[in-house]
Parts: structure tokens; sequence; C-alpha cells
């Protein structure tokens, strides 16, 4: 079997696990947003939970019991100190088409390499974000509302169908973690990955 069919193998059985049955989010110490009540915080911690939103955004380290998240880094998305290597190449009429690093952090395909984002409060992450623009992010596809595009494998779509209401929630649960300094990487298109389309 070849190392980008391995790869790909790898990467969709974690996805698929890391969709049908989710990371668990660990009880946050931090107190809400001033003005925030403490039941929309709850709600979004919740909704964040069940949506899988660790699975991408929080990266994960080896135990005993296999990989599991890493607390320390909640919600803090790609780590910027991994050194990837080039991306594998997947040939054009290949039915596999993409690869994740085993961190489930980066994720390589026909749109070049993408990176989660870095969701904490934290100048490197949501930070000058407003809520206005998060519920517009959600709504496009457009990072921060209105810029370049969020890319796969985000299920910004899947956030698009969340009523305000629960939008709102998860902002508040994302401004109450605590912030984690870590500036993921831009995303690379895929003329500078050597990927072929």
């Amino acid at each position: 079997m070849s190392y980008v069919r391995k790869t790909f193998d790898i990467a969709v059985w974690a996805f698929g696990c890391a969709v049908l049955f989710g990371c668990s989010t660990p009880s946050s110490s931090q107190q809400p947003a001033s003005g925030t009540p403490a039941s929309a915080v709850e709600r979004g911690k919740y909704l964040v939970t069940i949506s899988g939103c660790n699975d991408c955004h929080t990266t994960k380290k080896m135990t005993p019991n296999g990989p599991e998240p890493d607390t320390s880094k909640l919600l803090a998305g790609h780590p910027a100190e991994m050194q990837l290597p080039p991306a594998p190449v997947v040939p054009a009429n290949s039915p596999w088409g993409i690869a994740s690093t085993a961190t489930l952090t980066a994720w390589s395909g026909p749109w070049g390499i993408s990176f989660a984002a870095n969701l904490t409060p934290d100048q490197t992450g949501l930070a000058d974000w407003t809520e206005e623009m998060f519920m517009k992010a959600m709504r496009t596809g457009k990072h921060m509302g209105a810029s370049r595009p969020i890319l796969p494998p985000m299920p910004w779509q899947d956030f698009a169908a969340m009523s305000d209401e629960d939008l709102k929630a998860v902002f508040a649960y994302l401004r109450s973690i605590p912030p984690v300094v870590n500036r993921v990487p831009t995303p690379i298109p895929p003329s500078n990955t050597g990927a072929q389309q």
C-alpha cells in the first residue's frame, strides 16, 4: 500500500472517529466574560463539545491510551512550532484526495494546506473578533466575516445552520476559555504545495 494511501486511510479513520464520537472538552475554571450569562457560556461549551470543535482545533498528545486532546492547548489550533514536511502529492486521477497530520490540525487537499485556527481569546486567536464578526464568518464562510474563504475541513456550513442564540453562546464560551499564544500559519495555496489537481 502506498504512503499516500496509508496516510489518507489513517486520516479518514481518525476524522471519522472524531466526527462520530467527538472529543470531550475539559471544564474551564475561567469565569464568563463580564455581562455574559453563565448559562450562555455553558450552552456554548455544550455546543462546542458536541460539534467536535476540539477534534481539529485542539492538538493531540500521545498517551498510553492513544491520542488525547492536549488540554494545555485547548482550542488553540495547529501548533505554530510544528514543522511539517511537504504535503503528500496525490495524483490527479486518484480517488484519494486529502491528508492530515496526526494531530488533525493541518489538512492537505485540492485547496492547498489549511490549518486549524486558534479559537482562544488571545491576540493570536480571536481576541480582536467581535460577536458580529464571528457570526458573519460562520454564516458566510469568510475569515473574520469578510476576507478569505474558510477552507476545508472546517464545516462552517453546519455552523451556518445554527440559530443566532447558539452562535452567540459558542462565541461566549470561546471568550471564556484560557487564552493560548499560538500564531497559526496562514493557509498555503495549491500552487505552493506541489499538489496536483
